[in-house]
């Protein structure tokens, strides 16, 4: 078994309230839930202007594990307006 873990920044400079960043980070979070079955969360920044999401998977095959992160952020940077500014990730 294989765990994909991925750590991704936006930042969002029009965004004016904590508010306002809290609608794009529930809507980003919720379409890839929806998309991918992943877990999903902001786990970090807890700033206007930055957000930082976090997401996991799960596959039987490391390269599996790495694709579907990699289709993960590729989705979430198109989702979004914020911008992508880094994404780590790792597999175990």
């Amino acid at each position: 078994m294989f765990v994909g873990i991925c750590e991704a920044t936006f930042r969002a400079e029009w965004v004016s309230s904590l508010k306002e960043k809290r609608m794009v980070v529930k809507s980003l979070v919720e379409k890839t839930r929806h998309k991918f079955n992943a877990s999903v969360a902001e786990v970090d920044r807890q700033e206007h202007k930055m957000l930082v999401v976090g997401f996991a998977c799960v596959s039987n095959e490391k390269s599996h594990a790495e694709r579907m992160l990699q289709h993960i952020l590729d989705f979430m940077e198109k989702s979004t307006e914020a911008e992508l500014i880094s994404a780590e990730y790792e597999v175990y």
